[in-house]
Protein backbone atom coordinates (compact mmCIF):
# COMPACT_ATOMS: atom_id res chain seq x y z
CA UNK A 1 0.00 0.00 0.00
CA UNK A 2 2.67 2.43 0.56
CA UNK A 3 4.64 1.58 -2.45
CA UNK A 4 1.41 2.16 -4.38
CA UNK A 5 0.64 5.46 -2.72
CA UNK A 6 4.20 6.56 -3.32
CA UNK A 7 3.53 5.64 -7.08
CA UNK A 8 0.52 7.58 -6.99
CA UNK A 9 2.53 10.69 -6.04
CA UNK A 10 5.63 10.21 -7.72
CA UNK A 11 4.39 9.01 -11.25
CA UNK A 12 2.70 12.66 -11.32
CA UNK A 13 5.78 13.71 -11.87
CA UNK A 14 7.78 14.14 -15.21
CA UNK A 15 4.49 15.49 -17.03
CA UNK A 16 5.08 19.29 -16.49
CA UNK A 17 8.48 21.13 -16.07
CA UNK A 18 6.96 23.74 -14.27
CA UNK A 19 4.97 21.62 -11.58
CA UNK A 20 8.77 19.73 -11.39
CA UNK A 21 10.36 22.80 -11.01
CA UNK A 22 8.26 24.02 -8.11
CA UNK A 23 8.58 21.06 -6.49
CA UNK A 24 12.10 20.11 -6.38
CA UNK A 25 12.25 24.20 -5.26
CA UNK A 26 9.65 23.15 -2.24
CA UNK A 27 11.95 20.31 -1.76
CA UNK A 28 15.08 22.20 -1.99
CA UNK A 29 14.26 24.94 -0.40
CA UNK A 30 11.26 25.06 1.59
CA UNK A 31 13.54 24.84 4.68
CA UNK A 32 15.32 27.65 4.60
CA UNK A 33 12.20 29.30 3.86
CA UNK A 34 11.24 28.48 7.41
CA UNK A 35 14.38 29.57 8.55
CA UNK A 36 14.58 32.91 7.32
CA UNK A 37 10.88 33.31 8.75
CA UNK A 38 11.81 32.82 12.17
CA UNK A 39 14.94 35.16 11.70
CA UNK A 40 12.71 38.00 10.46
CA UNK A 41 10.02 37.05 13.60
CA UNK A 42 13.03 36.78 16.13
CA UNK A 43 14.51 40.40 14.65
CA UNK A 44 11.27 42.20 14.46
CA UNK A 45 8.49 40.42 16.88
CA UNK A 46 8.12 41.50 20.27
CA UNK A 47 9.26 39.18 23.53
CA UNK A 48 6.17 36.72 23.07
CA UNK A 49 7.30 36.46 19.54
CA UNK A 50 10.85 35.54 20.49
CA UNK A 51 9.46 33.03 22.55
CA UNK A 52 7.68 31.46 20.09
CA UNK A 53 10.85 31.38 17.71
CA UNK A 54 12.83 29.82 20.01
CA UNK A 55 10.25 27.68 20.82
CA UNK A 56 9.57 26.39 17.37
CA UNK A 57 13.07 26.19 16.30
CA UNK A 58 13.93 23.85 19.48
CA UNK A 59 11.47 21.86 18.75
CA UNK A 60 12.70 21.14 15.24
CA UNK A 61 15.75 20.26 16.18
CA UNK A 62 14.45 17.95 18.90
CA UNK A 63 12.23 16.31 15.57
CA UNK A 64 15.47 15.79 13.72
CA UNK A 65 17.42 14.14 16.99
CA UNK A 66 14.60 11.85 17.13
CA UNK A 67 14.78 11.14 14.06
CA UNK A 68 18.71 10.14 13.79
CA UNK A 69 17.21 7.50 16.49
CA UNK A 70 14.48 6.52 15.07
CA UNK A 71 16.93 5.77 11.62
CA UNK A 72 18.98 3.85 14.14
CA UNK A 73 16.93 1.29 14.90
CA UNK A 74 14.73 1.19 11.87
CA UNK A 75 16.74 1.43 8.59
CA UNK A 76 14.66 1.56 5.36
CA UNK A 77 16.24 2.25 1.98
CA UNK A 78 14.95 5.66 -0.34
CA UNK A 79 12.61 4.56 -2.72
CA UNK A 80 14.92 5.03 -5.96
CA UNK A 81 17.36 2.65 -4.25
CA UNK A 82 14.78 -0.18 -3.61
CA UNK A 83 13.01 0.31 -7.27
CA UNK A 84 15.84 1.28 -8.80
CA UNK A 85 14.76 4.73 -10.86
CA UNK A 86 16.10 8.31 -11.06
CA UNK A 87 14.76 11.00 -8.29
CA UNK A 88 13.84 14.33 -9.79
CA UNK A 89 16.94 15.59 -7.50
CA UNK A 90 20.18 13.40 -6.70
CA UNK A 91 20.39 12.34 -3.44
CA UNK A 92 22.30 10.26 -0.76
CA UNK A 93 21.09 6.63 -0.17
CA UNK A 94 20.80 7.69 3.72
CA UNK A 95 17.74 6.50 5.06
CA UNK A 96 14.45 7.20 4.28
CA UNK A 97 12.16 6.35 7.29
CA UNK A 98 11.10 9.55 8.48
CA UNK A 99 11.97 12.39 6.46
CA UNK A 100 14.12 15.23 8.09
CA UNK A 101 12.71 17.75 5.53
CA UNK A 102 9.05 16.78 6.57
CA UNK A 103 10.05 16.70 10.17
CA UNK A 104 11.95 19.78 11.00
CA UNK A 105 9.33 21.81 8.71
CA UNK A 106 6.44 20.18 10.60
CA UNK A 107 8.03 20.13 13.97
CA UNK A 108 8.58 24.30 13.47
CA UNK A 109 5.13 25.37 12.39
CA UNK A 110 3.44 22.96 14.98
CA UNK A 111 5.04 24.58 17.63
CA UNK A 112 4.73 27.83 16.10
CA UNK A 113 1.13 27.25 15.79
CA UNK A 114 0.49 26.78 19.48
CA UNK A 115 1.82 29.79 19.95
CA UNK A 116 0.36 32.12 17.17
CA UNK A 117 -2.34 30.33 15.02
CA UNK A 118 -2.03 33.30 12.45
CA UNK A 119 1.78 32.32 11.65
CA UNK A 120 1.27 28.70 12.37
CA UNK A 121 -1.23 27.80 10.22
CA UNK A 122 0.67 29.09 6.64
CA UNK A 123 3.80 27.38 7.97
CA UNK A 124 1.37 24.22 8.38
CA UNK A 125 0.66 24.48 4.84
CA UNK A 126 4.10 24.69 3.91
CA UNK A 127 5.10 21.80 6.25
CA UNK A 128 2.72 19.60 4.32
CA UNK A 129 3.75 20.74 0.83
CA UNK A 130 7.20 20.14 1.80
CA UNK A 131 6.57 16.23 2.67
CA UNK A 132 4.70 16.34 -0.85
CA UNK A 133 7.29 17.49 -2.75
CA UNK A 134 9.30 14.99 -1.03
CA UNK A 135 7.57 12.15 -2.60
CA UNK A 136 6.79 13.90 -5.71
CA UNK A 137 10.97 13.84 -6.01
CA UNK A 138 10.90 10.60 -5.44
CA UNK A 139 13.08 10.91 -2.30
CA UNK A 140 10.37 9.35 0.29
CA UNK A 141 7.74 7.14 0.72
CA UNK A 142 4.39 8.36 1.97
CA UNK A 143 4.63 6.51 5.34
CA UNK A 144 8.16 8.36 5.55
CA UNK A 145 6.53 11.46 5.99
CA UNK A 146 3.40 10.23 7.96
CA UNK A 147 6.15 8.94 10.49
CA UNK A 148 7.63 12.31 10.04
CA UNK A 149 4.34 14.13 11.13
CA UNK A 150 3.94 12.69 14.08
CA UNK A 151 7.31 12.85 15.47
CA UNK A 152 6.51 16.09 14.78
CA UNK A 153 3.42 16.17 16.51
CA UNK A 154 5.44 14.12 20.04
CA UNK A 155 8.20 16.50 20.32
CA UNK A 156 5.76 19.54 20.05
CA UNK A 157 3.28 19.06 22.72
CA UNK A 158 6.42 17.47 24.86
CA UNK A 159 8.30 20.71 24.30
CA UNK A 160 4.60 22.89 24.88
CA UNK A 161 3.91 20.37 28.12
CA UNK A 162 7.42 21.09 29.81
CA UNK A 163 7.33 25.16 28.66
CA UNK A 164 6.87 26.12 32.27
CA UNK A 165 10.60 24.19 32.88
CA UNK A 166 12.02 25.92 30.07
CA UNK A 167 10.94 29.28 30.28
CA UNK A 168 13.77 30.18 32.56
CA UNK A 169 15.96 29.38 29.50
CA UNK A 170 14.10 31.11 26.90
CA UNK A 171 13.83 34.35 28.86
CA UNK A 172 16.97 34.37 29.74
CA UNK A 173 18.02 33.56 25.83
CA UNK A 174 15.94 36.80 25.13
CA UNK A 175 17.36 38.91 27.50
CA UNK A 176 20.67 38.34 27.06
CA UNK A 177 20.11 38.85 22.96
CA UNK A 178 18.14 42.04 23.93
CA UNK A 179 20.56 43.73 26.18
CA UNK A 180 23.67 42.72 23.96
CA UNK A 181 21.35 43.85 20.84
CA UNK A 182 19.89 47.60 22.47
CA UNK A 183 23.97 47.88 23.57
CA UNK A 184 25.28 47.99 20.29
CA UNK A 185 22.27 50.23 19.33
CA UNK A 186 22.88 52.22 21.99
CA UNK A 187 26.33 53.05 21.10
CA UNK A 188 25.40 53.73 17.15
CA UNK A 189 22.77 56.36 18.47
CA UNK A 190 25.18 58.37 20.38
CA UNK A 191 28.20 57.77 17.48
CA UNK A 192 25.60 59.65 15.31
CA UNK A 193 24.67 62.16 17.36
CA UNK A 194 28.44 63.35 17.86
Amino acid sequence: MNYNLFKSIHNLSGHNHTLDNFMVFITNDAIYIFALALIALWLFGGKSMKRAVLYAGGTGLLGLVMNVLIAKVHYEPRPFVTHHFIPLIPHSNDPSFPSDHSTGSFAIAIAMWLRNKKIGIPMFILAILTGFSRIWAGLHYPLDVLASLIVAIIVSLVTYKLSGLLDPIVNVVITVFDSIFKRKSGKHEKSQSK
